[in-house]
């Protein structure tokens, strides 16, 4: 009698296998699988991250000191280290100031050189009126080839604010999100696996919490104080949680009572290990598949506070002051229609993006590629008996192949 040799492993399969260098789990390769055949998911996620690693060296991007300076025999990074104007043949001992026409001649009278970056200027940094266009004489001025975005109604460079402000609005996203995430997994899953009191006190507490007029707080918090990055970020973390509250509570009422978890119950494991390495694998699929969509709203609440006045202090490179730039100088309209693309663009990738990670942690295509769980367990009677990862996951699931008939 014949062997039957088991079907050979496929290229999909041993790419599914590994993700980077950390090895994966058959699911978690067919969740990847789903999110790569979202190809515009894909690339809004490319497009994200390239210009978030770019924003994150703006200081080398754009900054009114040199990046390298090549001063009598000496190699010099400005842009690094501090250096007084005695160093490079001036007369202060302060730090030395690039944008003095006069320093930078010393420099070039003694053979030396200078690499800028490609914006010579920072966020506050205050451009020269006799770099304006000959056009316009005075704040704000329209692109040209010193400004390409133009300059905003304090005369500073709208590209290296625009660079700066993204930056800060994805940081100050990134990091609200990550911490609302992670009160509200633990607010969560302390209601919903308890449950009882516990669960009624903790949904009082919130619906009180919730009715908090969080606008007139700032309004109030910010005639006493300076707002800035960290105040802004504690004042809207103490609200911001209670957004995933009500999913992770879900998921902990639901999986609280399963066969598994009475199972680690009954041997004798504690509440925090089946919380943590039982119960909450389950909840993180809702988690991740909502935190785009958190970072998203966290990205527009900044921009909107900062719009009204009451977000980053004045002079901070923010998007929304760019907007509220924009409003009060509808003669420039290159402030608002710039400040607007990028906010759009931004918040366009983001909500492709938070599409393609719940299209790749959807039950259903996470487990089954999209095919009805009754018949990917039986199958029909035309079903093939090897069905390949590339065929179980994305929208190719969808199609049935022409079906063979049985043999006897």
């Amino acid at each position: 009698m014949a062997s039957v040799s088991s079907a050979p492993e496929s290229k999909a399969e041993q790419r599914g296998e590994r993700f980077l260098f950390w090895s994966v789990s058959p699911i978690t390769a067919r969740r990847l699988a789903n999110f790569r055949a979202n190809r515009r998911g894909v690339w809004s996620l490319r497009i994200f991250l390239a210009l978030f690693l770019f924003s994150l060296f703006a200081e080398f991007i754009a900054n009114d000191k040199p990046l390298l300076v090549w001063y009598d025999g000496g190699l010099y990074a400005p842009i690094i280290n501090e250096h007084p104007e005695t160093t490079f043949g001036g007369d202060l001992p302060s730090t030395a100031d690039f944008t003095d026409e006069f320093l930078i001649e010393a420099i070039h009278k003694k053979g030396g050189w200078l690499l800028w970056p490609l914006i010579r200027y920072r966020y506050d940094t205050q451009v020269d009126k006799k770099d304006f266009p000959k056009t316009h004489q005075s704040a704000p001025t329209p692109p040209s080839a010193n400004n390409i975005l133009g300059t905003d109604d304090h005369g500073r460079d709208v590209a290296a604010r625009l660079i700066y402000g993204f930056r800060i609005s994805i940081l100050f996203g990134l990091i609200l999100t990550i911490l609302s995430t992670i009160l509200g997994i633990a607010a969560g899953g302390v209601q919903g696996y308890f449950g009882g009191r516990v669960d009624l006190y903790f949904q009082r507490f919130i619906e009180i919490w919730d009715s908090v007029p969080l606008l007139y707080l700032l309004i109030i918090l910010a005639a006493v104080v300076e707002p800035n990055f960290w105040w802004l970020l504690g004042i809207m973390l103490l609200f911001s949680w209670m957004g995933l509250v009500g999913v992770v509570r879900a998921e902990f009422l639901r999986a609280r009572n399963f066969d598994y978890v009475r199972a680690a119950r009954a041997l004798g494991a504690s509440d925090r290990t089946i919380m943590i390495r039982h119960v909450l694998p389950n909840a993180m699929v809702a988690t991740l598949t909502f935190m785009p969509f958190i970072l998203q709203g966290s990205i527009v609440a900044l921009t909107s506070l900062d719009f009204l006045g009451f977000g980053l202090p004045p002079g901070s490179p923010s998007l929304g002051e760019m907007l509220k730039q924009g409003k009060a100088n509808l003669h420039a309209p290159w402030l608002v229609v710039t400040a607007f693309l990028v906010i759009a663009i931004m918040l366009t990738l983001l909500i492709f993006i938070g599409e393609a990670v719940r299209d790749a942690f959807d039950p259903r295509k996470a487990v089954t590629g999209g095919v009805p769980p009754e018949e990917a367990i039986a199958g029909p009677a035309s079903a093939p008996a090897v069905v390949t990862v590339e065929e179980t996951a994305g929208p190719e699931a969808t199609t049935r192949k022409p079906s063979t008939e049985r043999e006897p």
